[in-house]
């Protein structure tokens, strides 16, 4: 029988997660199901430190924390990561894995490149300020003064 615990879980080349330090907790999921899911433990809680792992480099986990702050999926350097979808555990373990991969993949990303400012071109100000002439123009032809 293979083992059921998930191998490290990559999120960006080369970096990976250890199992070490994800900490798995299954509670009773809620919804609708049978019998049988109403007394089984499928919900699947994941938890990770992000603040004290060494599995990421150093620039990683400031960048990770600083944009998780005020998403609610971190309290006090812990990313926490929920799963109950699915009936069986086993898939909501693979959903909550794939999910933190995910959310610290996306994290950890580097920032866009800054938006550099041009300049305007001649032609697009011209056309504007024609446009608005004529639209101008238009409205004041709708009033009725100059009619008798």
């Amino acid at each position: 029988m293979e083992d059921m615990s998930p191998s490290p879980y990559v999120i960006r080349g080369s970096v990976s997660l250890p199992d070490a330090e994800l900490v798995w907790r299954f509670t009773r999921s809620s919804g609708p199901g049978g019998q049988h899911v109403n007394t089984s433990d499928t919900q699947v809680e994941l938890r990770f430190d992000l603040a004290a792992t060494q599995a990421l480099p150093q620039v990683w986990k400031e960048r990770a924390l600083k944009r998780l702050e005020g998403t609610g999926r971190i309290v006090a350097g812990v990313v926490v990561v929920r799963a109950s979808e699915h009936r069986s555990q086993w898939r909501n373990r693979e959903a909550a894995a794939t999910r933190m991969a995910a959310l610290l993949a996306e994290a950890t990303a580097p920032p866009p490149p800054a938006r550099r400012k041009k300049k305007v071109p001649r032609g697009v100000v011209e056309r504007r300020l024609r446009q608005k002439k004529q639209r101008g123009d238009l409205k004041r032809g709708r009033s009725g003064r100059d009619w008798t």
